[in-house]
């Protein structure tokens, strides 16, 4: 089975860029800045971020759902315009290197399955997922912290 994981577009994020850390603060956003090459991994870009790049940390509602797995959680986001990355048939490098929690939902927003996999495993159980009629799409979480990683769709 075919999928696409897609990253956040970041236009949502751009009336924080720029922001003094007092008024990101305020919004319950820090500014960091990441210390080494894959400790943070952006959610636009689908990877982890540069030493030395300024990334935000904010709390994200990735399941919108009117239901009771309505969630949100942190995510890191580069500051700044960045292009949202798809990535197709392929476990993304940030993804791919960490352990997942992968949770699958219905239609109606109600998780039908979940497992935690080794990235690097993650492409088989996508794919497993997928082919399942009443799986609409997948989330998947960093399972250690268990920030919002990314969705999962039908390619």
């Amino acid at each position: 089975m075919a999928y696409r994981v897609t990253g956040l577009q970041s236009a949502p994020f751009a009336h924080l860029f720029g922001l003094d850390d007092q008024a990101l603060a305020d919004k319950g956003v820090r500014r960091m800045v990441a210390p080494g090459d894959g400790l943070y991994p952006c959610r636009v870009t689908l990877a982890d971020v540069p030493a030395g790049t300024p990334v935000l940390l904010l709390s994200y509602q990735h399941q919108p759902a009117n239901g009771p797995y309505r969630a949100e959680g942190p995510i890191f986001v580069t500051e700044g315009p960045a292009e949202t990355v798809v990535a197709t048939d392929a476990v993304p490098g940030m993804m791919e290197k960490r352990i997942l929690s992968v949770r699958a939902y219905d239609a109606d927003d109600m998780i039908v399955d979940a497992d935690v996999v080794e990235g690097k495993e993650a492409d088989a159980l996508f794919r497993r997922y997928l082919e399942v009629p009443e799986v609409a799409y997948l989330h998947v979480h960093l399972a250690r912290r268990g920030c919002y990683a990314g969705r999962v769709d039908r390619g």
